[in-house]
Protein backbone atom coordinates (compact mmCIF):
# COMPACT_ATOMS: atom_id res chain seq x y z
CA UNK A 1 0.00 0.00 0.00
CA UNK A 2 1.62 3.35 -0.93
CA UNK A 3 1.65 6.09 1.56
CA UNK A 4 -0.90 8.32 -0.16
CA UNK A 5 -3.29 5.50 0.43
CA UNK A 6 -2.82 5.56 3.94
CA UNK A 7 -5.54 7.42 6.25
CA UNK A 8 -4.54 9.89 8.43
CA UNK A 9 -6.80 9.61 11.79
CA UNK A 10 -6.51 12.59 14.14
CA UNK A 11 -8.88 12.47 17.57
CA UNK A 12 -10.88 15.85 17.39
CA UNK A 13 -10.23 16.52 20.87
CA UNK A 14 -6.65 16.43 20.46
CA UNK A 15 -6.57 18.55 17.32
CA UNK A 16 -5.28 21.77 17.94
CA UNK A 17 -2.42 19.65 19.78
CA UNK A 18 -1.41 17.59 16.77
CA UNK A 19 -1.32 20.98 14.57
CA UNK A 20 1.12 22.81 16.93
CA UNK A 21 3.33 19.61 17.58
CA UNK A 22 4.02 19.20 13.58
CA UNK A 23 4.75 22.55 13.28
CA UNK A 24 1.60 23.41 11.49
CA UNK A 25 0.40 26.24 13.69
CA UNK A 26 2.40 28.32 16.23
CA UNK A 27 1.88 28.13 20.19
CA UNK A 28 1.35 31.91 20.23
CA UNK A 29 -1.21 31.57 17.42
CA UNK A 30 -4.35 32.81 19.67
CA UNK A 31 -2.50 36.29 19.94
CA UNK A 32 -2.20 36.89 16.26
CA UNK A 33 -5.62 36.06 15.71
CA UNK A 34 -7.13 39.25 18.00
CA UNK A 35 -6.20 41.97 15.47
CA UNK A 36 -7.18 39.70 12.61
CA UNK A 37 -10.77 39.14 14.71
CA UNK A 38 -10.82 42.75 14.90
CA UNK A 39 -10.24 43.87 11.20
CA UNK A 40 -13.27 40.82 10.37
CA UNK A 41 -15.74 43.16 12.68
CA UNK A 42 -15.07 46.40 11.13
CA UNK A 43 -15.32 44.80 7.61
CA UNK A 44 -18.57 43.65 8.62
CA UNK A 45 -20.25 46.49 9.03
CA UNK A 46 -19.90 47.74 5.09
CA UNK A 47 -20.86 44.56 3.42
CA UNK A 48 -23.51 44.87 0.30
CA UNK A 49 -26.93 43.46 0.66
CA UNK A 50 -26.60 39.69 -0.92
CA UNK A 51 -28.62 36.78 0.19
CA UNK A 52 -25.35 34.38 0.50
CA UNK A 53 -23.60 36.76 2.65
CA UNK A 54 -26.55 37.29 5.15
CA UNK A 55 -26.51 33.37 5.66
CA UNK A 56 -22.89 32.69 6.23
CA UNK A 57 -23.31 35.88 9.06
CA UNK A 58 -25.90 34.25 10.56
CA UNK A 59 -25.82 31.79 13.34
CA UNK A 60 -22.00 31.29 13.62
CA UNK A 61 -18.45 32.08 14.71
CA UNK A 62 -16.92 33.59 11.35
CA UNK A 63 -13.84 31.44 10.20
CA UNK A 64 -11.36 31.42 7.38
CA UNK A 65 -13.47 29.02 5.40
CA UNK A 66 -16.67 31.57 6.14
CA UNK A 67 -13.97 34.32 4.77
CA UNK A 68 -13.38 32.55 1.80
CA UNK A 69 -16.81 32.32 0.39
CA UNK A 70 -16.84 35.64 1.16
CA UNK A 71 -14.42 37.14 -1.23
CA UNK A 72 -15.71 35.05 -3.53
CA UNK A 73 -18.95 36.72 -3.06
CA UNK A 74 -17.44 39.75 -3.45
CA UNK A 75 -15.79 38.73 -6.61
CA UNK A 76 -19.25 39.05 -8.30
CA UNK A 77 -20.70 42.27 -6.61
CA UNK A 78 -17.48 44.17 -6.47
CA UNK A 79 -16.70 42.90 -10.12
CA UNK A 80 -17.19 46.45 -11.89
CA UNK A 81 -14.01 48.00 -9.50
CA UNK A 82 -11.36 45.53 -11.31
CA UNK A 83 -8.81 46.82 -13.61
CA UNK A 84 -6.93 46.11 -16.17
CA UNK A 85 -4.22 44.33 -14.07
CA UNK A 86 -7.06 42.50 -12.53
CA UNK A 87 -7.02 43.93 -8.91
CA UNK A 88 -9.80 45.32 -7.13
CA UNK A 89 -10.20 49.15 -6.10
CA UNK A 90 -12.96 47.81 -3.78
CA UNK A 91 -11.90 48.62 -0.11
CA UNK A 92 -14.33 46.09 0.76
CA UNK A 93 -12.43 43.34 -1.51
CA UNK A 94 -9.16 44.79 -0.37
CA UNK A 95 -10.35 44.48 3.17
CA UNK A 96 -11.28 41.01 3.04
CA UNK A 97 -8.20 39.77 0.69
CA UNK A 98 -6.28 41.40 3.52
CA UNK A 99 -7.87 39.40 6.44
CA UNK A 100 -7.07 36.49 4.04
CA UNK A 101 -3.54 36.91 4.00
CA UNK A 102 -3.34 37.73 7.95
CA UNK A 103 -5.44 34.06 8.82
CA UNK A 104 -2.41 32.66 6.40
CA UNK A 105 0.01 33.25 7.88
CA UNK A 106 1.54 30.39 9.83
CA UNK A 107 -1.66 28.56 9.15
CA UNK A 108 -3.17 30.91 12.08
CA UNK A 109 -6.61 29.94 10.41
CA UNK A 110 -5.88 26.56 10.83
CA UNK A 111 -5.42 26.56 14.48
CA UNK A 112 -8.66 29.01 15.04
CA UNK A 113 -11.01 26.22 13.32
CA UNK A 114 -9.33 23.50 15.09
CA UNK A 115 -9.83 24.99 18.80
CA UNK A 116 -13.95 26.14 17.01
CA UNK A 117 -14.29 22.40 16.51
CA UNK A 118 -12.92 21.30 19.98
CA UNK A 119 -14.84 24.00 21.50
CA UNK A 120 -18.13 23.08 19.84
CA UNK A 121 -17.79 19.42 19.96
CA UNK A 122 -16.92 19.24 23.75
CA UNK A 123 -18.74 22.34 25.08
CA UNK A 124 -21.41 23.90 22.83
CA UNK A 125 -23.05 21.38 21.48
CA UNK A 126 -23.43 19.08 24.47
CA UNK A 127 -24.39 22.01 26.49
CA UNK A 128 -27.01 22.92 24.46
CA UNK A 129 -28.56 19.56 24.44
CA UNK A 130 -28.46 20.02 28.13
CA UNK A 131 -30.55 22.90 27.93
CA UNK A 132 -33.16 21.69 26.13
CA UNK A 133 -32.73 18.17 28.49
CA UNK A 134 -33.40 19.96 31.25
CA UNK A 135 -36.09 22.47 29.38
CA UNK A 136 -38.02 18.87 28.60
CA UNK A 137 -37.91 17.37 32.20
CA UNK A 138 -38.99 20.69 33.61
CA UNK A 139 -42.06 20.26 31.09
CA UNK A 140 -42.49 16.91 32.61
CA UNK A 141 -42.43 18.54 36.35
CA UNK A 142 -44.67 21.11 35.20
CA UNK A 143 -47.37 18.94 33.78
CA UNK A 144 -47.63 16.62 37.31
CA UNK A 145 -47.79 19.48 39.07
CA UNK A 146 -50.28 21.14 37.01
CA UNK A 147 -52.01 17.61 37.16
CA UNK A 148 -51.76 17.64 40.99
CA UNK A 149 -52.90 21.17 41.70
CA UNK A 150 -55.86 19.89 39.41
CA UNK A 151 -56.40 17.01 41.21
CA UNK A 152 -56.15 19.36 44.50
CA UNK A 153 -58.98 21.86 42.84
CA UNK A 154 -61.28 18.34 42.06
CA UNK A 155 -60.79 17.61 45.75
CA UNK A 156 -61.63 20.68 47.37
CA UNK A 157 -64.67 21.10 44.69
CA UNK A 158 -65.98 18.04 45.91
CA UNK A 159 -65.46 18.56 49.34
CA UNK A 160 -67.29 21.97 48.99
CA UNK A 161 -70.19 20.50 47.21
CA UNK A 162 -70.45 17.59 48.90
CA UNK A 163 -70.60 19.56 52.54
CA UNK A 164 -72.97 22.10 50.56
CA UNK A 165 -75.26 19.02 49.59
CA UNK A 166 -75.47 17.44 52.78
CA UNK A 167 -76.60 21.07 54.62
CA UNK A 168 -78.75 21.82 51.43
CA UNK A 169 -77.37 25.07 50.65
CA UNK A 170 -75.80 26.63 47.08
CA UNK A 171 -72.66 27.61 48.53
CA UNK A 172 -73.29 31.63 47.71
CA UNK A 173 -73.97 33.33 50.61
CA UNK A 174 -72.87 30.51 53.41
CA UNK A 175 -74.35 32.12 56.65
CA UNK A 176 -77.42 33.36 55.08
CA UNK A 177 -78.29 29.94 53.94
CA UNK A 178 -76.71 28.47 56.82
CA UNK A 179 -79.73 30.52 59.05
CA UNK A 180 -82.23 29.98 56.52
CA UNK A 181 -82.00 26.03 56.27
CA UNK A 182 -81.89 25.96 60.28
CA UNK A 183 -85.90 26.80 59.72
CA UNK A 184 -86.53 22.63 58.46
CA UNK A 185 -85.34 21.43 62.40
CA UNK A 186 -88.84 21.82 62.92
CA UNK A 187 -90.10 19.71 60.39
CA UNK A 188 -87.00 17.02 60.69
CA UNK A 189 -88.09 16.48 64.10
CA UNK A 190 -91.62 16.26 63.15
CA UNK A 191 -91.43 13.20 60.67
CA UNK A 192 -88.89 11.75 63.25
CA UNK A 193 -91.47 11.92 66.15
CA UNK A 194 -94.03 10.20 63.48
CA UNK A 195 -91.25 7.47 63.04
CA UNK A 196 -90.98 7.12 66.57
CA UNK A 197 -94.40 5.73 66.90
CA UNK A 198 -93.17 2.76 64.90
CA UNK A 199 -90.92 1.34 68.50
CA UNK A 200 -94.00 0.92 70.20
CA UNK A 201 -93.68 -2.89 70.15
CA UNK A 202 -89.84 -2.54 70.81
CA UNK A 203 -90.58 -0.89 73.93
CA UNK A 204 -93.20 -2.80 75.02
CA UNK A 205 -91.00 -5.80 74.22
CA UNK A 206 -87.69 -4.55 75.78
CA UNK A 207 -89.58 -3.18 78.44
CA UNK A 208 -91.31 -6.46 79.42
CA UNK A 209 -87.94 -8.87 78.98
CA UNK A 210 -86.42 -6.01 81.84
CA UNK A 211 -89.31 -6.49 84.24
CA UNK A 212 -89.70 -10.39 83.86
CA UNK A 213 -85.86 -10.55 84.67
CA UNK A 214 -85.69 -8.28 87.27
CA UNK A 215 -88.93 -9.53 88.53
CA UNK A 216 -90.60 -6.23 89.16
CA UNK A 217 -91.41 -3.05 87.43
CA UNK A 218 -87.90 -1.24 86.53
CA UNK A 219 -87.40 2.23 88.86
CA UNK A 220 -88.30 5.08 86.61
CA UNK A 221 -89.41 2.93 83.92
CA UNK A 222 -87.31 2.24 80.47
CA UNK A 223 -86.60 4.24 77.74
CA UNK A 224 -89.10 6.53 79.50
CA UNK A 225 -88.21 9.72 76.71
CA UNK A 226 -88.45 6.98 74.20
CA UNK A 227 -92.08 6.23 75.78
CA UNK A 228 -92.87 9.84 75.92
CA UNK A 229 -92.45 10.94 72.69
CA UNK A 230 -94.52 8.09 71.20
CA UNK A 231 -97.47 9.03 73.65
CA UNK A 232 -97.36 12.60 73.09
CA UNK A 233 -95.13 13.35 70.14
CA UNK A 234 -92.08 16.15 70.33
CA UNK A 235 -93.39 18.62 73.09
CA UNK A 236 -91.27 20.99 74.60
CA UNK A 237 -88.57 20.13 77.27
CA UNK A 238 -90.54 22.24 79.46
CA UNK A 239 -93.52 20.15 79.24
CA UNK A 240 -91.32 16.97 79.18
CA UNK A 241 -90.19 18.37 83.16
CA UNK A 242 -93.22 19.28 84.11
CA UNK A 243 -95.98 17.55 82.66
CA UNK A 244 -98.28 19.93 81.24
CA UNK A 245 -98.21 22.62 78.45
CA UNK A 246 -96.57 25.40 78.86
CA UNK A 247 -98.81 29.08 78.37
CA UNK A 248 -96.61 30.38 75.87
CA UNK A 249 -93.26 29.92 74.64
CA UNK A 250 -90.20 32.20 74.15
CA UNK A 251 -87.29 30.14 72.55
CA UNK A 252 -84.42 31.87 72.47
CA UNK A 253 -83.38 33.63 68.96
CA UNK A 254 -81.04 32.47 66.38
CA UNK A 255 -77.60 34.42 67.43
CA UNK A 256 -75.79 34.14 64.35
CA UNK A 257 -74.34 37.25 63.15
CA UNK A 258 -74.05 37.76 59.12
CA UNK A 259 -71.46 38.95 57.34
CA UNK A 260 -71.43 42.31 55.07
CA UNK A 261 -71.09 39.56 52.24
CA UNK A 262 -73.49 37.54 53.14
CA UNK A 263 -76.19 40.05 53.01
CA UNK A 264 -75.22 41.20 49.77
CA UNK A 265 -78.78 41.07 47.25
CA UNK A 266 -80.67 40.31 50.65
CA UNK A 267 -83.70 42.77 51.08
CA UNK A 268 -83.71 44.75 54.21
CA UNK A 269 -87.46 43.48 55.24
CA UNK A 270 -86.04 39.55 54.49
CA UNK A 271 -82.97 39.98 56.72
CA UNK A 272 -84.87 41.86 59.60
CA UNK A 273 -87.11 37.95 59.96
CA UNK A 274 -83.96 36.12 60.83
CA UNK A 275 -85.24 36.05 64.60
CA UNK A 276 -86.59 32.40 64.06
CA UNK A 277 -89.45 31.07 65.66
CA UNK A 278 -88.43 27.04 65.21
CA UNK A 279 -91.86 25.63 66.93
CA UNK A 280 -95.21 26.12 67.05
CA UNK A 281 -95.55 28.04 69.66
CA UNK A 282 -98.00 30.86 71.27
CA UNK A 283 -96.38 34.14 71.56
CA UNK A 284 -97.82 37.43 72.00
CA UNK A 285 -95.53 40.08 70.37
CA UNK A 286 -97.18 43.10 72.68
CA UNK A 287 -96.42 41.63 75.36
CA UNK A 288 -93.39 42.53 76.79
CA UNK A 289 -91.63 39.43 78.67
CA UNK A 290 -89.26 40.79 81.11
CA UNK A 291 -92.62 42.53 83.02
CA UNK A 292 -95.08 39.83 81.85
CA UNK A 293 -97.58 38.65 84.74
CA UNK A 294 -100.17 35.73 84.23
CA UNK A 295 -103.13 35.20 85.48
CA UNK A 296 -105.04 31.67 86.04
CA UNK A 297 -109.07 31.81 86.54
CA UNK A 298 -108.59 35.96 86.64
CA UNK A 299 -107.82 39.24 85.15
CA UNK A 300 -104.05 40.65 85.41
CA UNK A 301 -103.61 42.98 87.82
CA UNK A 302 -101.01 45.44 87.24
CA UNK A 303 -100.56 47.39 90.39
CA UNK A 304 -98.55 49.87 91.24
CA UNK A 305 -95.37 48.52 92.69
CA UNK A 306 -92.68 47.09 90.25
CA UNK A 307 -91.79 43.63 90.13
CA UNK A 308 -88.40 41.90 89.91
CA UNK A 309 -88.50 38.51 87.98
CA UNK A 310 -84.93 36.66 87.97
CA UNK A 311 -85.53 34.40 85.12
CA UNK A 312 -82.69 32.21 84.29
CA UNK A 313 -81.72 29.54 81.73
CA UNK A 314 -81.10 27.06 83.91
CA UNK A 315 -82.70 27.44 87.37
CA UNK A 316 -86.12 29.55 86.76
CA UNK A 317 -88.59 29.99 89.71
CA UNK A 318 -92.28 30.07 88.18
CA UNK A 319 -93.95 30.79 91.46
CA UNK A 320 -94.94 34.73 90.72
CA UNK A 321 -96.31 36.06 93.79
CA UNK A 322 -99.31 39.16 93.08
CA UNK A 323 -99.43 40.70 96.20
CA UNK A 324 -102.70 42.61 95.32
CA UNK A 325 -104.54 39.68 93.50
CA UNK A 326 -103.38 37.07 95.85
CA UNK A 327 -103.37 34.96 92.90
CA UNK A 328 -99.93 32.23 92.53
CA UNK A 329 -99.11 30.77 89.01
CA UNK A 330 -96.97 27.64 89.27
CA UNK A 331 -95.00 26.03 86.31
CA UNK A 332 -96.24 22.63 87.54
CA UNK A 333 -100.49 24.47 88.00
CA UNK A 334 -103.33 23.52 86.04
CA UNK A 335 -103.06 26.38 83.11
CA UNK A 336 -98.96 25.65 83.03
CA UNK A 337 -96.57 28.68 82.57
CA UNK A 338 -93.96 30.38 80.39
CA UNK A 339 -91.30 28.30 78.87
CA UNK A 340 -88.08 29.98 78.13
CA UNK A 341 -84.44 29.46 77.43
CA UNK A 342 -83.13 25.53 76.85
CA UNK A 343 -86.50 24.62 78.33
CA UNK A 344 -88.29 26.04 75.44
CA UNK A 345 -87.06 23.84 73.11
CA UNK A 346 -88.66 20.62 71.70
CA UNK A 347 -87.19 17.24 73.21
CA UNK A 348 -85.41 16.37 70.33
CA UNK A 349 -84.06 20.02 69.73
CA UNK A 350 -82.37 20.29 73.22
CA UNK A 351 -79.03 19.33 73.47
CA UNK A 352 -79.53 17.53 76.59
CA UNK A 353 -82.97 15.57 75.98
CA UNK A 354 -81.52 14.94 72.37
CA UNK A 355 -78.49 13.00 73.86
CA UNK A 356 -80.88 11.07 76.16
CA UNK A 357 -82.66 9.82 73.91
CA UNK A 358 -80.02 9.17 71.19
CA UNK A 359 -78.94 6.78 74.36
CA UNK A 360 -82.03 5.15 74.67
CA UNK A 361 -82.00 3.94 71.12
CA UNK A 362 -78.39 2.65 71.10
CA UNK A 363 -79.69 0.78 75.03
CA UNK A 364 -82.61 -0.93 72.38
CA UNK A 365 -80.83 -1.43 69.78
CA UNK A 366 -78.27 -3.37 71.80
CA UNK A 367 -80.61 -5.24 73.22
CA UNK A 368 -82.24 -6.57 70.13
CA UNK A 369 -78.69 -7.30 69.02
CA UNK A 370 -78.51 -9.44 71.77
CA UNK A 371 -81.58 -11.31 71.46
CA UNK A 372 -80.60 -11.87 67.57
CA UNK A 373 -77.21 -13.26 68.67
CA UNK A 374 -79.18 -15.69 71.32
CA UNK A 375 -81.62 -16.44 68.20
CA UNK A 376 -78.46 -17.27 65.62
CA UNK A 377 -77.02 -19.49 68.47
CA UNK A 378 -76.29 -22.88 69.77
CA UNK A 379 -79.74 -24.43 69.98
CA UNK A 380 -78.73 -26.11 73.17
CA UNK A 381 -78.33 -22.66 74.92
CA UNK A 382 -81.00 -21.08 72.66
CA UNK A 383 -83.63 -24.02 74.73
CA UNK A 384 -82.16 -23.33 78.09
CA UNK A 385 -82.42 -19.36 77.72
CA UNK A 386 -86.15 -19.45 75.90
CA UNK A 387 -87.36 -22.09 78.32
CA UNK A 388 -86.44 -20.03 81.67
CA UNK A 389 -88.89 -16.84 79.83
CA UNK A 390 -92.23 -19.44 79.92
CA UNK A 391 -93.83 -17.72 82.78
CA UNK A 392 -92.92 -14.57 81.10
CA UNK A 393 -95.57 -11.95 79.26
CA UNK A 394 -96.48 -12.95 75.54
CA UNK A 395 -94.42 -10.68 73.73
CA UNK A 396 -91.34 -11.99 74.94
CA UNK A 397 -92.21 -15.90 74.99
CA UNK A 398 -93.83 -15.57 71.48
CA UNK A 399 -90.69 -13.30 69.69
CA UNK A 400 -88.78 -15.10 66.99
CA UNK A 401 -86.28 -14.60 64.66
CA UNK A 402 -87.93 -12.45 62.41
CA UNK A 403 -89.81 -10.02 64.57
CA UNK A 404 -86.73 -8.81 66.69
CA UNK A 405 -85.09 -7.78 63.29
CA UNK A 406 -88.15 -6.46 61.90
CA UNK A 407 -87.83 -4.14 65.64
CA UNK A 408 -83.85 -3.53 65.30
CA UNK A 409 -84.42 -2.53 61.47
CA UNK A 410 -87.20 0.34 63.06
CA UNK A 411 -84.80 1.20 65.70
CA UNK A 412 -81.80 2.00 62.99
CA UNK A 413 -84.05 3.87 61.14
CA UNK A 414 -85.07 5.76 63.61
CA UNK A 415 -81.18 6.26 64.38
CA UNK A 416 -80.42 7.03 61.16
CA UNK A 417 -82.78 10.06 60.71
CA UNK A 418 -81.66 11.60 63.93
CA UNK A 419 -77.92 11.08 63.42
CA UNK A 420 -77.95 11.92 60.06
CA UNK A 421 -75.22 14.36 58.96
CA UNK A 422 -77.48 17.44 57.91
CA UNK A 423 -79.48 17.30 60.92
CA UNK A 424 -76.46 17.26 63.00
CA UNK A 425 -75.18 20.29 61.63
CA UNK A 426 -78.27 22.16 61.92
CA UNK A 427 -78.82 20.95 65.59
CA UNK A 428 -75.28 22.17 65.99
CA UNK A 429 -75.93 25.53 63.86
CA UNK A 430 -78.77 26.22 66.20
CA UNK A 431 -77.07 25.93 69.47
CA UNK A 432 -73.47 26.82 68.76
CA UNK A 433 -72.60 30.63 67.08
CA UNK A 434 -68.91 28.94 67.13
CA UNK A 435 -69.92 25.68 65.13
CA UNK A 436 -71.42 28.32 62.29
CA UNK A 437 -67.89 30.43 62.26
CA UNK A 438 -65.57 27.34 61.77
CA UNK A 439 -68.29 25.65 59.33
CA UNK A 440 -68.61 29.20 57.32
CA UNK A 441 -64.73 29.40 57.65
CA UNK A 442 -64.08 25.55 56.80
CA UNK A 443 -66.19 25.98 53.21
CA UNK A 444 -64.79 29.47 52.67
CA UNK A 445 -61.05 27.70 53.08
CA UNK A 446 -62.30 25.19 50.25
CA UNK A 447 -63.60 27.65 47.85
CA UNK A 448 -59.97 29.60 48.42
CA UNK A 449 -57.97 26.70 48.00
CA UNK A 450 -60.22 25.70 44.58
CA UNK A 451 -59.30 29.80 43.77
CA UNK A 452 -55.83 28.38 45.03
CA UNK A 453 -55.28 25.89 42.53
CA UNK A 454 -56.51 27.42 39.83
CA UNK A 455 -54.20 30.28 40.10
CA UNK A 456 -51.33 27.82 40.61
CA UNK A 457 -52.65 25.72 37.53
CA UNK A 458 -52.66 28.67 35.20
CA UNK A 459 -48.86 30.20 36.58
CA UNK A 460 -47.64 26.48 36.04
CA UNK A 461 -49.43 26.29 32.96
CA UNK A 462 -47.57 29.77 31.35
CA UNK A 463 -44.32 28.44 32.56
CA UNK A 464 -44.79 25.20 30.55
CA UNK A 465 -45.67 27.06 27.82
CA UNK A 466 -42.58 29.67 28.08
CA UNK A 467 -40.19 26.27 28.62
CA UNK A 468 -41.89 25.24 25.24
CA UNK A 469 -41.16 28.12 23.45
CA UNK A 470 -37.16 27.85 24.57
CA UNK A 471 -37.27 24.31 23.59
CA UNK A 472 -38.08 25.57 20.20
CA UNK A 473 -36.36 28.16 19.46
CA UNK A 474 -33.47 26.29 21.35
CA UNK A 475 -33.65 23.30 18.30
CA UNK A 476 -32.98 24.87 15.52
CA UNK A 477 -29.92 26.64 17.01
CA UNK A 478 -28.51 23.27 17.87
CA UNK A 479 -29.35 21.82 14.72
CA UNK A 480 -27.45 24.69 13.09
CA UNK A 481 -24.41 24.52 15.30
CA UNK A 482 -24.07 20.95 14.09
CA UNK A 483 -24.58 21.37 10.88
CA UNK A 484 -22.20 24.07 10.86
CA UNK A 485 -20.30 21.87 13.16
CA UNK A 486 -20.27 18.76 10.42
CA UNK A 487 -19.41 21.61 7.62
CA UNK A 488 -16.02 22.50 9.78
CA UNK A 489 -14.86 18.81 10.32
CA UNK A 490 -14.73 18.31 6.38
CA UNK A 491 -13.32 21.81 5.70
CA UNK A 492 -10.44 20.80 8.39
CA UNK A 493 -10.21 17.48 6.37
CA UNK A 494 -9.34 18.59 3.08
CA UNK A 495 -7.43 21.05 3.97
CA UNK A 496 -4.61 18.88 6.38
CA UNK A 497 -5.42 16.36 3.45
CA UNK A 498 -3.96 19.08 0.65
CA UNK A 499 -0.27 19.62 3.27
CA UNK A 500 0.08 15.47 3.15
CA UNK A 501 -0.46 15.22 -0.54
CA UNK A 502 -4.11 14.99 -0.71
CA UNK A 503 -4.29 11.69 1.98
CA UNK A 504 -7.54 10.66 3.39
CA UNK A 505 -7.95 12.37 6.87
CA UNK A 506 -10.13 11.48 9.34
CA UNK A 507 -11.07 13.42 12.47
CA UNK A 508 -11.94 10.84 14.58
CA UNK A 509 -13.90 10.73 18.71
CA UNK A 510 -17.01 12.49 20.14
CA UNK A 511 -17.43 14.52 16.78
CA UNK A 512 -18.87 11.23 15.03
CA UNK A 513 -21.31 11.29 17.93
CA UNK A 514 -23.63 14.53 16.51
Amino acid sequence: MEEQDIPIDINSGKLLEWLINRRHCTKDWHVMVLPIREKINNAIQDMPIHEGIAKLLSGSYINYFHCLKIVEILKETEADTKNVFGRYGSQRMKDWQEILRLYEKDNIYLAEVAQILIRNVNYEIPSTKKQIQKLEQIQIELEKKEADYKKSENIARSEFNLLCKQLGISGEQIKLELTEKVKELPEIYEKIAKKIKSLEKVVEFYCAFVNYTLGRQHDGGCVPMIKYIIDKGNTTTYEWIYGEAPLSVNEPPLNISLNNDDLENKKIEDIDNIGIDFGKIDINSDINFEDIMLEVGGEIDWGDENIDEAIEDENIDYNISLEESGIVVEAAGHEGGIATGSKAYSILDNPSTRNDFINQLFELEAFLKVRLYEFKGDDSVNFLSFSQLQDSTSIVQYSTLENTQNMLDNVQVVLSEILDTKVQHLHNIKHSVRYVDVLTSSLKQKLSLVEKMIILQKNVKEKRENSSEDINSIRPYLQLLIQRTKELQTEIEQDISKKYKNRIVHLTGSINML
